[in-house]
C-alpha cells in the first residue's frame, strides 16, 4: 500500500527496559515487524517516524532501554506487526512495560464531517514483559493509578485502601487461573493485544505527549 492513500497514521509511543545483555542486533530482530512494515530494510533505515518532530525508534545503551515516538502510515494489518513485535520484545524485557499505539483515521476530517460522523481512530494499549507476572504487575500499577486519580476528586486518598486491595484481589485471581491453566507460555489477556482501546468519539491530541 503506498503511504499517501494509506487508512491511518498509526503512533508507536513508549518506553521498554530492556536486559542489560540485549544487543543492537537483537533489538532490530525484534523491532522487525515495524521496519519492515515501513518498507526499510533495517532498524537504522526504519528508525526515523513518518513526522520530523518525533524521535522515531531510539536504543539507549546506557539506560538499557528501547524508546519509541514514532509513526507509520498503514492499514489494519498493522496490528498484525504489533502482536509479532510484543512477541519479540517479551523476550528481551528486563520487566512489564505499556505501549502506546494510536490509529489516526487519515479520511475523516473533524471540520467537514457531519455532526454525527465518527472517524475510525482507535487507541489501544499493548503490554511487553518477560512472563505474565511481569505483564499483569504493570497493568495492575496503570489500573490502579487510573482508578485513584478518578475516585480522588470525590475520596480521600486515604479512603482509597480497600478499593486497591480489590483490584489486587482480581489481578491475583487472574495469575492463578493463568497458572492452573498450565498456559504459563502465553501472554495474559491484554498481554499482546490491547488491555483497553477507544473507536470513534472525541479524537485523541494527534502528537501529543
Amino acid at each position: 500500500m503506498s503511504s499517501y492513500n494509506a487508512a491511518f497514521e498509526i503512533h508507536v509511543h513508549g518506553q521498554v527496559l530492556l536486559r542489560a545483555d540485549v544487543t543492537y542486533e537483537q533489538l532490530q530482530d525484534a523491532l522487525r515487524p515495524l521496519w519492515a512494515y515501513a518498507g526499510a530494510r533495517s532498524l537504522k533505515e526504519g528508525e526515523s517516524s513518518f513526522y520530523d518532530e518525533e524521535p522515531g525508534i531510539q536504543f539507549n545503551t546506557e539506560e538499557h532501554a528501547l524508546q519509541m515516538c514514532w509513526t507509520v502510515r498503514g492499514d489494519e494489518d498493522f496490528r498484525q506487526a504489533l502482536d509479532d513485535m510484543c512477541m519479540g520484545l517479551n523476550e528481551l524485557a528486563e520487566q512489564g512495560s505499556p505501549i502506546e499505539v494510536t490509529f489516526y483515521d487519515t479520511e475523516f476530517d473533524e471540520d467537514e464531517a457531519p455532526a454525527e460522523a465518527q472517524s475510525r481512530d482507535d487507541f489501544v494499549m499493548l503490554f511487553v514483559g518477560p512472563n505474565p507476572a511481569a505483564i499483569m504487575q504493570v497493568q495492575r500499577d496503570l489500573l490502579v493509578q487510573d482508578v485513584v486519580g478518578l475516585m480522588e476528586r470525590h475520596f480521600d486518598g486515604s479512603e482509597l485502601t480497600g478499593v486497591v486491595q480489590e483490584i489486587d484481589k482480581l489481578f491475583s485471581q487472574r495469575f492463578e487461573a493463568l497458572v492452573s491453566s498450565l498456559e504459563l507460555g502465553k501472554p495474559p489477556r491484554g498481554g499482546s493485544g490491547g488491555a483497553g482501546s477507544g473507536h470513534g468519539g472525541n479524537r485523541r491530541p494527534r502528537h501529543l505527549h
